[in-house]
């Protein structure tokens, strides 16, 4: 019997990927909301596959430290991430951080459950389009300043753009307020941005060209 983790801080998508995988056969479906309780529930009943979105609320995107932290745990882990971001860097930095497959939220149920099926079976999956958009990543012709953000930067360039104040960033990252002046102060270094309203600006721009 196949055991499935879906993590996504939608209702919506939770419930239709439970649908779709019932109708597929699997009857052992656990849910989280957030990147802390899916941590919990994986470790808790070692599923076969997790199913997770990457922009989780409240966390920017956490889904990718989550995966890194998952895998560090078992490289074996399947991890299918279904995350509507189709910038091939976050692509890529998902895959680098141990998922097996990738599949956008825009995408047909059919592929969908193409992807989860090759993921399940351990093979990596990713459609032709954004396979060779992640191909291209590394060649020169790309320039793209998010290839250069660490998972941390990454994470707080996306809640900047919600317009999260550096108080409320330190909250919902669980670090210090100096961690996250320090983080910003690399951003506007590696942006060039040469404030803290040039810096959001960069982050929404981004951030919408990567959704």
């Amino acid at each position: 019997m196949t055991r499935v983790l879906v993590i996504d801080d939608h209702p919506i998508v939770l419930q239709g990927c439970r649908r779709m995988l019932e109708d597929a056969g699997v009857t052992a479906v656990l849910e989280a909301r957030d990147a802390i309780s899916g941590y919990r529930l994986y470790r808790r009943h070692r599923p076969d596959v997790v199913i997770v979105d990457l922009a989780m609320q409240g966390s920017g995107l956490g889904g990718l430290p989550l995966i890194r932290r998952i895998n560090a745990h078992d490289p074996a882990t399947r991890i299918l991430v279904f995350s509507m971001h189709s910038d091939p860097i976050i692509v890529a930095r998902a895959l680098e951080a141990g998922a097996t497959g990738y599949v956008l939220k825009d995408t047909s149920p059919v592929e969908l459950m193409k992807a989860f099926d090759k993921v399940r079976t351990g093979t990596p999956y990713l459609n032709g389009d954004l396979a060779m958009a992640v191909a291209l990543v590394h060649t020169p012709a790309r320039q793209n300043p998010l290839a250069e953000l660490t998972p941390r930067e990454l994470q707080t360039l996306s809640l900047l753009a919600e317009g999260k104040s550096y108080g409320r960033i330190a909250e919902d990252l669980n670090v210090s307020y100096k961690t996250v002046v320090n983080v910003c102060s690399q951003l506007r270094q590696k942006l060039n941005a040469r404030s803290l309203a040039e810096l959001i600006r960069s982050a929404v721009r981004l951030l919408a060209t990567a959704s």
